[in-house]
């Protein structure tokens, strides 16, 4: 028997792969390897089963295909004979005869179109020979060339217990260059894509979708072709080989529980199953009649999406009209002909298993995805594994990925949503600096300008308004220059203001404590009864560089700010922490809270929403910046809706630590 790692029987298409590891799920070899998130086909392990094609809905699994050979094969003028699977009816039950098929393969070129039905009767009979036989050792039948790959490759300690039966296809190639002359070609066509590396004694393999192909290619429309007799030797009860539990009705032999000592086991789980409970002893008295696929008419080379019932009902109607028809004295000369032919094929191990892993390799690879308890296994199967120490054991060994595992990769994806949400509203809150940055550039610009050209005539104004105030007698016209003088007063300390805003004030750097900085600040505020304040320092050295008229103001502002937020009772909290890179003084307030509609604003000048002639709406603008003469930042949290939570605004300031080397 040949090798399938001299043939890719099964490739994947990149392009098509969508990564949904049905293939994985589906192969009973575990065949299948996942790179980089691709199924990829391992040729040397694959038994060309087919259940990976059946399954793939995009499509993106390929067998080999021999049709250019065999139309090469025909134009070669050398004889071929087509070898015709039993379950070809159930294939081309869109014939009105199914013998139209034989006229059609004649057209095409074959000169002998045989049954290998007529092998599967040769090959009965051999097992017939075995299962009566109460003193024959159990055995496992090797018709089916996937189920002895299988066995070959991942139970070599069991091959001696394969039957040393060649398959129909096999018998009946034999047969064909026995009868018609040993240099005659022959073209297995049948449902099976294991048949493609079965055996050297077949030249060719075609499937039945590659010879549908093949005849849709030379023009041939059914109906058109007269229907043909197969050609001798004529099959009997071998039609129904390809059935479930074929083999033993061909033979005549009841699955019966109490006179049967035959099993019978069909299916990617079942026939792995036996094979399993066969080498532990299980059911070692016990012969095996297995078969990949859940009869060879479901198997990967019948047309796609055919009805299993229906195609057992189209070869049961089938069988019943030839039998019927049969010379059975014919069908016993011809089996008695070739009763001496030599039905014997040797098989020999292919190991092709893994070594396991060892248990703490596997313990690792489990705790690498999140199962780190037996309670954690869910064995979902979502990746292909039936459980998830199989997937583990797995990826150990490098046939597949911890990617996987779709609970932990929906895991991995949550906590990249939220590291994303995390980043999205850090980088908010940048671009909302930013953009603070460039507007407030904008009015500092604009502030300086006016502030210089304002200074001088304020100053003019205030020297001639005092000495008017001197040298005036009228009470009246003093009451009136005293209003001018202080409203001047006044006007230019706006305008001080608005140089500290624009940064045109210089810093003289000190160290200070800030502790002290802030009970200072807080001391020189006029702060009513109905609050309560608190200093609340998480530093162990408070000492910082920063100019401490300049930090004082800014503290001032806040704190006055923070009062007026609470007109009723409330809490002032100045809270001062560090970091690495930041002395971080927060200063906290219960109050009323800023409106989202406000946020954007807070730090332009002449901003403010207190009443008129309460405020001018440069103390944030000047808080603001002195915080960047600092070279710090200045950070504003609010909640004005009493729905979301407690209502109040904390303002942060971010002071860095090495502001001394600057």
């Amino acid at each position: 028997m040949a090798d399938t790692g001299n043939k890719k029987l099964v490739t994947t298409i990149p392009d098509k792969c969508r990564v949904c590891y049905t293939c994985v799920r589906e192969c009973p070899a575990k065949a299948i390897r996942i790179v980089n998130g691709q199924a990829e086909v391992m040729h040397e392990r694959c038994i060309g089963c087919g259940n990976c094609v059946k399954v793939c809905s995009q499509n993106a699994k390929n067998y080999l295909n021999e049709e250019k050979e065999v139309v090469a094969l025909l134009k070669s003028g050398k004889p071929v004979a087509a070898l015709i699977a039993p379950t070809f009816p159930a294939e081309f039950g869109d014939l009105a005869d199914p013998h139209e098929l034989v006229g059609v393969l004649r057209a095409i070129g074959f000169k002998y179109v045989c049954e290998v039905a007529f092998g599967a009767d040769l090959v009965a009979k051999a097992f017939t020979d075995i299962f009566t036989n109460e003193e024959h050792p159990a055995v496992i039948s090797s018709d089916c060339p996937a189920v002895v790959y299988y066995v070959r490759q991942y139970h070599p300690d069991l091959v001696p217990a394969l039957a040393r039966i060649a398959s129909p296809m096999v018998a009946m190639t034999r047969v064909v260059k026995k009868k018609y002359g040993k240099n005659i070609k022959t073209v297995f066509i049948g449902p099976c894509i294991s048949k493609k590396a079965e055996s050297d004694e077949v030249d060719h393999v075609l499937t039945f979708q590659e010879i549908r192909h093949l005849i849709r290619h030379k023009g041939i429309r059914a109906g058109q072709i007269q229907p043909s007799e197969f050609d001798p030797p004529l099959a009997g009860r071998g039609l129904i080989f390809g059935v479930k539990r074929g083999m033993l009705q061909t033979i005549n032999i009841p699955e019966d529980l109490f006179d049967s000592n035959v099993l019978v086991a069909e299916g990617k789980v079942n026939f792995p199953a036996a094979i399993d409970e066969f080498e532990k002893g299980v059911i070692a008295d016990q012969h095996l009649e297995l078969l990949c696929c859940e009869g060879c008419l479901m198997g990967p080379g019948m047309s796609p999406d055919g009805k299993r019932y229906a195609r057992r009902a189209l070869i049961g109607n089938y069988v019943r009209s030839r039998i019927h028809q049969q010379d059975s004295k014919i069908w016993k000369d011809e089996i008695a002909e070739f009763s001496t032919l030599d039905l014997t094929q040797s098989f020999t191990p292919v190991d092709r298993r893994l070594a396991l892993p060892s248990p703490a390799k596997i313990r690792k690879v489990l705790a690498s995805i999140g199962r780190q308890n037996p309670q954690d296994h869910l064995n979902c199967g979502a990746c292909g594994y039936d459980s998830c120490q199989s997937h583990a054991i797995a990826i150990a060994q490098g046939l597949a990925e911890i990617d996987m595992c779709l609970p932990y990769t929906i895991e991995m994806m949550h906590r990249s949503i939220m590291e994303l949400n995390f980043s999205n509203a850090k980088l908010a809150k940048v671009q909302q600096a930013l953009k603070h940055s460039e507007k407030l550039a904008h009015m500092g610009q604009l502030s300086a300008g006016i502030a210089h050209e304002l200074n001088n005539p304020l100053g003019v104004v205030i020297m001639y308004a005092n000495i008017l105030l001197d040298e005036c007698e009228n009470e009246q016209t003093k009451q009136d220059l005293s209003l001018i003088v202080s409203q001047a007063d006044r006007c230019k300390k706006i305008v001080g203001n608005l140089l500290n805003f624009a940064r045109k004030n210089q810093v003289h750097l000190e160290e200070v404590n800030l502790v002290k900085l802030a009970q200072d600040s807080l001391a020189s505020v006029v702060i009513p009864d109905r609050i309560q304040t608190m200093i609340d320092s998480r530093v162990q050295n408070a000492m910082a560089f920063v100019d401490t008229e300049q930090m004082t103001q800014v503290l001032t502002n806040l704190i006055k700010n923070a009062v007026d937020a609470m007109s009723e009772s409330g809490s002032l909290t100045i809270r001062i922490e560090s970091d690495k890179e930041f002395y971080v003084i927060s200063v906290k307030d219960t109050g009323t809270g800023i409106s989202p509609e406000n946020m954007d604003k807070v730090f332009t000048p002449f901003f403010t929403t207190k009443e008129i002639g309460k405020g001018t709406g440069l103390g944030l603008a000047t808080t603001y910046g002195i915080i960047k003469m600092h070279k710090g930042k200045i950070e504003v949290e609010s909640n004005n809706d009493p729905v979301k939570g407690k209502t109040g605004t904390c303002f942060k300031i971010l002071l860095p630590r090495n502001n001394e080397t600057n």
